[in-house]
């Protein structure tokens, strides 16, 4: 039996970034995934004014700031929160305001910057112990980021990939996703994705004893339902009002191919399990902001799941 550990969108977040990377431990896995979106979606800038004072605003609330221990404190919330803190001062704001682009490439500096240091974090923490991680990135991630992530050997790229995990079960990877309203890095078509995933599906050995790691939900679930947006890209109705959002080109490959289980995030709000035929689907959900870890603990039998829980801590 083979006990696999799945976490999904942690964006930035250092806190579920370390929990990740202790729940191998802690629920005695043997094989780790981590599914799409690791970067996180803003920096937050922190100005240094005179006589070692500083100013800050993180979720609309402003902070003020008069020693190193402050300083550092509000480093690390930042960062617990997936954001990316940048020291600055009123100058370099003013500068940047008037170049857009400039901002990117800084967002993306930091994003990168923080992602190094959890390469380094993971090589530390897992050298020697045999733990084996999969990560592929997600929608939200930069394709620059591939390049870190071949350069830990504690971590395996998995995205468009067909690996064993164990004498008995295969995975196909990708963190593509659908057309979203925000352009993101990886989205394509519904007749790209399929082309994508038959690519893989077709190297498969044995497709009902595979398991489908990709970031979106199948269509039609209650693992892709996401709050209905208007022409400003705000939610309808307070977000009472829900539409899924999930592929559907996912879900004719989980049909046609039936595997055994099939592994997606995406969707934050989407928690929960479903099966499509035979396929067992889940999507842990995501609750980054606040430091919450979800994630999904599955035994794998030879043919069959054994047992399956989700996760939160």
């Amino acid at each position: 039996m083979t006990t696999l550990f799945f976490a999904t969108d942690i964006h930035g977040s250092d806190i579920c970034w370390k929990k990740f990377l202790n729940a191998g431990k802690f629920y005695n896995a043997d094989v780790m995934i981590l599914g799409g979106d690791m970067t996180g979606k803003a920096i937050v800038p922190v100005i240094s004014h005179n006589h070692g004072k500083y100013t800050t605003t993180l979720l609309q609330q402003k902070f003020e700031i008069t020693s190193q221990a402050e300083l550092d404190e509000m480093f690390a919330r930042i960062r617990s929160r997936g954001y990316y803190p940048y020291l600055t001062n009123q100058e370099e704001i003013a500068e940047l305001e008037k170049f857009p682009d400039k901002v990117y490439q800084l967002f993306l500096q930091e994003a990168l910057k923080v992602l190094e240091q959890w390469m380094e974090m993971a090589e530390k923490k897992l050298h020697g112990t045999g733990q084996r991680i999969y990560v592929s990135p997600g929608n939200d991630d930069h394709f620059s980021v591939d390049e870190l992530i071949k350069s830990c050997p504690a971590v395996i790229l998995a995205e468009g990939e067909v690996l064993q995990i164990d004498a008995n079960h295969e995975m196909i990877t990708s963190g593509w996703s659908n057309k979203t309203p925000w352009n993101t890095y990886r989205e394509e078509t519904e007749e790209e994705l399929a082309a994508r995933y038959e690519k893989m599906a077709t190297r498969l050995q044995d497709p009902a004893r595979a398991i489908f790691n990709i970031h979106v939900p199948p269509f039609g679930t209650n693992l892709d339902e996401a709050p209905e947006l208007d022409e400003n890209l705000r939610p309808k109705y307070a977000g009472n009002a829900l539409k899924p959002t999930g592929s559907t080109a996912l879900r004719k490959a989980i049909e046609h191919y039936a595997p055994m289980l099939s592994l997606h995030g995406h969707i934050h709000e989407g928690r929960g399990t479903s099966k499509i035929g035979k396929t067992l689907c889940i999507n842990p959900g995501s609750m980054y902001e606040q430091g919450t870890l979800l994630g999904a603990l599955v035994s794998l039998g030879k043919d069959k799941i054994d047992n399956y829980v989700l996760t939160s801590g």
